[in-house]
């Protein structure tokens, strides 16, 4: 093929042409850049490779890692892990997470059966597509498994391409992250969320006796997100003093997500604590609190057990649902206490919508809803709760999560986008919140691999200028 046929088959004197002319038009100080780039455009952008690999989360448990490749780029995700310890709760709603269970290897939690499912039928099946259509790309993989809890190609699989395939989308626009999810839920604006941060664990998270999960602090009263982090940053290090003050030095052990483990059993010991370094920041009215009880893991029967990781049992400290209630009322009046997430087990309808009809706090779906569409349909019909706390990773696409948050806001009901157990310093979630405008985000302690959430926050917040806007008041409907 000589020269002229090889310009005449691929048009390339008219498409020179026409990039030569758009730079005079646009006087461009760098033409060759400037053709360089308008020619690029011009190429309609296609995925080339999908490759995937095993990387280990932040409790050194495997997760799946993927770099997708288009004609113009490559672009990196990594999923966080659901807890695999031997003593979570059944999710029985949740979308599946594809695990070797070859118990030579990493306790059976390997995942080269979800890498090698993505390097061959994902790969085979996503090739050739347009990486801006998030939701064919997403439904070519919901066609591809054919179940309802991606049982076949795994949850953590289809998830790692559908976020790779939405950075690369992104990409191809040329508008940050944040903006092209906006763009997918159909939203004209976006909101940078009120961090629910974790300051004290308990449950399994933390070495100590208490049997709620987490204490959060969540600042209201800031002007911006940058001043938030800084509120609960310096109530964070000022609870680190209280504690070794109250408990010694030894007593500030770290939970798992970064925040702090204080030798307690009793709640209010807890919020006592928090509450003394919210003082001593000199920020009282402006941090509320909130609460993440996880009440599934200590329901015996149809009864609490508020002692479940006591060394000494007296099996004297079980509550029922109705005296649950009792306390979190008082909680609620005694502190400045405004979500509580999961505060019965998750089969635990009835008194979940009791306590929610009471209007005491936002009342958040956990386990009881594990981001399932048909999960949250039928507690919206019964009034069990009135916010959804979205996992992605339970979902298993981005199409699926952004859909169950319309599900949710078009109820009125509260969203808070969730960090997991297992994570990693991808920051997707943070731009997920922002996009769709959820305006609250929990993302555990500001330490470790966590801050890399709250990180790409402030980047965010300063990426939009005077056009960004804070949720602060307006949290649960910004």
């Amino acid at each position: 093929m000589s020269v002229q046929e090889y310009l005449d088959k691929h048009l390339l004197s008219r498409k020179i042409e026409d990039a030569v002319n758009a730079a005079v038009r646009a006087k461009a100080p760098d033409p060759i850049l400037f053709i360089a780039n308008h020619m690029k455009k011009a190429v309609s952008p296609v995925i080339t490779k999908i490759k995937a690999r095993q990387i280990l989360d932040s409790q050194g448990i495997p997760t799946v890692e993927v770099d997708l490749f288009t004609n113009k780029g490559s672009y990196r995700a990594s999923v966080p892990s659901s807890d695999v310890s031997p003593s979570a709760p059944m999710a029985i709603h949740d979308a599946i997470e594809l695990r070797d269970s070859d118990n030579a290897k990493y306790f059976g939690n390997g995942v080269s059966k979800a890498v090698s499912i993505i390097n061959d039928k994902i790969s085979e099946a996503l090739v050739g597509m347009d990486p801006q259509q998030q939701s064919q790309i997403d439904q070519a993989m919901i066609d591809l498994d054919k179940t309802d809890n991606k049982s076949v190609l795994g949850a953590n699989a289809m998830l790692a391409v559908s976020i790779a395939a939405c950075k690369a989308g992104a990409a191809e626009k040329e508008v940050p992250l944040y903006k092209h999810i906006s763009d997918l839920s159909g939203k004209s604006s976006t909101v940078l969320p009120v961090p629910m941060i974790t300051v004290i664990s308990g449950r399994k998270h933390g070495g100590d006796n208490l049997a709620v999960q987490e204490i959060m602090v969540m600042p209201l009263g800031a002007t911006d997100f940058a001043e938030a982090m800084q509120m609960a940053v310096e109530t964070y290090h000022h609870l680190k003093a209280v504690i070794t003050e109250k408990h010694g030095p030894t007593e500030c052990n770290v939970g798992d997500d970064g925040s702090l483990a204080p030798d307690i059993s009793c709640i209010t010991d807890g919020l006592n604590l928090v509450i003394e370094a919210i003082d001593r920041a000199g920020y009282n009215g402006r941090i509320k609190l909130a609460l993440n009880i996880a009440a599934t893991d200590f329901c015996v029967g149809k009864k609490y057990d508020m002692d479940f990781k006591g060394p000494n049992k007296s099996g004297q400290n079980f509550k029922t649902g109705e005296e649950l209630i009792e306390m979190y009322t008082k909680l609620c009046t005694d502190y400045p206490i405004i979500s509580i997430a999961q505060p019965f087990d998750k089969d635990d309808w009835e008194n979940s919508k009791v306590f929610t009809a009471l209007e005491h706090c936002q009342v958040v779906g956990d386990d009881m809803l594990m981001s399932n569409s048909r999960r949250v349909e039928r507690a919206i019909k019964d009034f069990t709760c009135n916010a959804l706390l979205l996992k992605v990773n339970q979902v298993g696409t981005v199409t699926e999560a952004i859909e169950v948050v319309k599900q949710a806001k078009d109820a009125n009901w509260g969203v808070v986008v969730s960090n997991r157990s297992g994570e990693t310093d991808d920051s997707f979630i943070s731009d997920l919140a922002v996009g769709i405008g959820t305006g609250q985000i929990k993302a555990g302690a500001p330490s470790g691999e966590r801050i890399s959430k709250y990180n790409q926050l402030l980047r965010i917040e300063e990426e939009l200028g005077s056009g960004a806007v804070y949720a602060g008041q307006n949290w649960r409907s910004p």
